[in-house]
């Protein structure tokens, strides 16, 4: 089976930064260790309150890894043109609430397109690889196909916290990127504990993480976590 890639979300990292309005914990130092660690790729979500990860972080970072950077971003004209500028590895468009505590779903690529569509268009047309953040519903991942996008990443959310089914969901909605042309990734939720069903899935080929692996590295240190989580992965697919 195809290896898989695990990104490494540091967003946490600035959000206990940021509790203090100090210089440390640095996300860039974090994203560095984890990359030595074995993480295949750093994910980042600037939010439009700035609560974690900061516009200065983007540039950092950029300048700073030798890993692609995934860039989480609403779907807005002011995260278009940071992305235009920046220039990452890649874009994720995520749906964000200002009142939400995290992403608490899909985006709606089907009811949005006509506004989505010219966005995607112009960050690929600058080399910036383009995903959405869709729950496994084959209509968001037929619509995410026909306004150019060329990954979609699977909310894994919901089959994180238990919901009855969402496994099966997810499996039929990988299998559905494959039809469509789409890469296909998965996050959201993701420990230790529940990773290896979503792993498996032969279609998935990047799982970004990043909540999890923040907090339990308060107890075991970066580098063991993320080396542990891709252990996992290898032995979920065989390898």
């Amino acid at each position: 089976m195809t290896a898989q890639r695990l990104g490494i979300n540091v967003d946490h990292v600035a959000t206990l930064r940021n509790a203090r309005g100090e210089f440390y914990p640095d996300p860039v130092q974090a994203a560095l260790l984890a990359i030595e660690a074995g993480a295949d790729g750093i994910t980042i979500h600037l939010r439009e309150d700035r609560r974690h990860i900061r516009d200065a972080d983007v540039f950092a970072m950029k300048a700073a890894i030798s890993k692609p950077l995934n860039f989480e971003m609403a779907a807005t004209e002011e995260m278009v043109r940071i992305a235009l500028e920046a220039r990452p590895h890649a874009a994720c468009i995520v749906p964000e609430k200002r009142t939400e505590v995290t992403t608490e779903g899909g985006l709606d690529v089907a009811g949005h397109a006509a506004e989505l569509e010219p966005m995607v268009r112009r960050l690929a047309a600058a080399g910036i690889r383009v995903s959405m953040f869709v729950d496994p519903d084959p209509a968001q991942l037929r619509a995410s196909a026909a306004i150019g996008a060329a990954v979609v990443e699977l909310h894994t959310g919901s089959y994180a916290h238990g919901a009855p089914g969402e496994l099966d969901r997810l499996i039929a909605a990988a299998s559905v990127t494959r039809e469509l042309g789409l890469e296909c990734h998965a996050g959201h939720g993701l420990t230790f504990a529940n990773v290896a069903p979503v792993a498996v899935i032969p279609e998935v080929m990047e799982l970004n993480i990043g909540h999890f692996l923040i907090g339990q590295a308060v107890f075991d240190g970066l580098p063991a976590v993320v080396r542990r989580m891709k252990a996992l992965m290898r032995a979920a697919r065989g390898g």
